[in-house]
């Protein structure tokens, strides 16, 4: 049974909120709802600083940045008559006072706001700059990657853990499913996973060298990430606040109604929201194993409009009609469904053959069902990978012809099962250590994959088995991937907190700041909007975020 949650009242706001940026920046030159100029003792006017106007009691915030002269302005058509509070993200700043005021029909409410150094600069420290501040080799910083899905890194340097302490913690968070957070800990049915304290004796060394154990103060410098500027601050971010802190938005849809569909990674959900009504419509999903953690991950349209997902820890695929808010389950066989698999990703081009492929993390085993007659396969790919220890596939996803496409996690290969034959064949990526993470398939078949390690995007031609690779700005470490209408790749970030627009052509990128920590996953790009538009989940907010370039 579906769930339907009014989040706000605001309807008149939502509709506004959702009219083309055409229209906006028509709007902004001619009226502002609120506008102003940001400044502080040490710049002067500064530019790349967010400004977030949030109405009482809405879950809607929205947020513009500062221009070359440190000007902000909220067109009228995004912000509905009432009351306000403003607040900044600017690292290294905070205000100077709290900021509040009133819009007003047809008037522009002024308010010059400004900033001075914060108080406490390790608070306001991204991922992607804590990577940059503290000391290690490449291998070692390359560790803490696993860290930030469940929780920033922020804790780990403000931690007085010893290195025998470290030992016993981080043997500990191993024994959690991914699906865990900081308020919710989930811990995993299958305890090997989590080795024993003595296997990360050498990572809790070097743990113990970047935190507080030892000293009242960091023994290194922290470092911090320009402000963006220029087209980078040409945006308007609209964050809409879901009503549980434990929901965890991870793969985004859009449909061709405007709904905007998510798995919730913390909870046993799909959740459906109308950015238009504010509607949030939840569909709750069937628990399989009760002891087992809970949450979701992947989601994909197929051929026909159905949805289809996985369970990870559960033990099944599902697939939803939108249509009927009808759910119907595959779950893995129990001669192979043990206390080790983590179902994750579906190949959905089963128009082809009738089946659908999955894996499971916890095995490394590839699967495939045939939808009529309910049968399952085994296949074991990494097999073929001898000389990558405990390699580890992460997403799996079917071309046009249904063959399986794998995108390899330890090191970075990108393999295949031919549908027709099973044979496999694995490709390495240029770049070393790149760990493969999440894939795209285009029209034409060539394989989009992140290199999250790697800092890069690389598209695979399997024509020519060639290889092109776009590398991204510095601490991106990209989750996922996708090319626009307009041939502009756009990715996601666990660690920077901006969404990156780069032209393949010239290699420029631009960083969109968000407001607030996001720890992005998949993306959505909305080819629907001129200029092109993107939806990500804010993974560590429980917030739906579109981001809006003005160009």
């Amino acid at each position: 049974m579906k769930s339907t949650i009014m989040l706000s009242a605001a309807t008149a706001l939502a509709v506004v909120l959702c009219q083309a940026p055409s229209a906006m920046r028509a709007h902004a030159q001619n009226q502002a709802a609120i506008a102003g100029q940001v400044t502080s003792a040490a710049e002067g006017a500064m530019e790349g600083v967010v400004v977030t106007a949030h109405q009482d009691g809405s879950i809607v915030s929205v947020s513009v940045a500062t221009d070359a002269k440190g000007h902000y302005a909220f067109p009228e058509n995004r912000l509905e008559p009432g009351h306000y509070t403003l607040a900044i993200r600017a690292v290294g700043y905070d205000l100077a006072a709290p900021a509040a005021t009133n819009v007003v029909s047809e008037q522009t409410s002024n308010v010059d706001l400004k900033l001075v150094p914060t108080k406490d600069l390790p608070d306001q420290l991204t991922d992607a700059e804590w990577m940059m501040s503290i000391p290690g080799t490449e291998n070692q910083k390359a560790a803490l990657l696993d860290c930030t899905s469940c929780h920033t890194l922020e804790r780990i340097v403000k931690s007085t853990h010893n290195v025998d302490e470290w030992m016993q913690v981080v043997s500990r968070m191993k024994g959690y499913g991914a699906v865990s957070q900081p308020i919710l800990p989930q811990p995993m049915l299958d305890k090997s996973r989590a080795g024993t304290p003595e296997e990360y004796r050498m990572f809790a060394e070097y743990l113990a060298t970047i935190n507080l154990s030892a000293t009242d103060h960091w023994q290194y410098q922290l470092k911090t990430l320009p402000r963006p500027t220029g087209d980078s601050t040409k945006v308007i971010v609209t964050e809409y606040n879901l009503p549980r802190k434990t929901i965890e938005p991870h793969d985004i849809l859009r449909d061709k109604d405007g709904n905007i569909w998510y798995t919730d990674f913390g909870e046993m959900f799909i959740g459906k929201f109308d950015p238009k009504t504010l509607k949030l419509t939840e569909y709750p999903i069937k628990t399989f194993k009760p002891d087992a953690p809970k949450g979701l991950l992947s989601l994909e349209f197929d051929k026909f409009g159905k949805i289809w997902f996985d369970t990870m820890y559960q033990g099944s695929l599902g697939c939803l009609d939108p249509k009927t808010g009808q759910i119907a389950y595959y779950p893995l066989p129990p001669k192979w469904n043990d206390d080790r698999v983590q179902l994750n990703f579906t190949g959905l081009h089963y128009e082809v053959d009738d089946k659908v492929w999955t894996k499971s993390v916890g095995t490394q085993d590839v699967y495939r069902v045939d939808l009529k007659t309910g049968q399952w396969e085994k296949f074991r790919p990494t097999d073929q990978l001898p000389d990558v220890k405990h390699a580890g596939i992460y997403q799996v996803m079917a071309d046009s012809h249904n063959n399986l496409w794998m995108a390899e996690f330890t090191e970075g290969h990108l393999g295949k099962i031919d549908a027709k034959t099973g044979k496999v064949t694995w490709y390495a990526t240029p770049t070393a250590h790149a760990r493969d993470r999440r894939m795209e398939i285009d029209a034409d078949d060539n394989i989009i994959v992140t290199e999250y390690r790697g800092n890069k995007v690389a598209v695979f031609n399997p024509h020519t088995e060639h290889w092109t690779e776009y590398p991204l700005p510095p601490g991106t470490y990209p989750y996922r991937a996708n090319f626009d209408k307009n041939g502009d790749l756009w990715a996601s970030t666990m660690s920077t907190d901006r969404v990156v627009r780069l032209n393949p052509k010239t290699g420029q990128a631009d960083q969109y700041l968000m407001p607030s920590d996001t720890n992005m996953r998949t993306v959505w790009v909305d080819n629907t909007t001129t200029p092109v538009s993107f939806w990500v989940g804010s993974n560590h907010d429980h917030a739906l975020v579109k981001v809006e370039p003005l160009d």
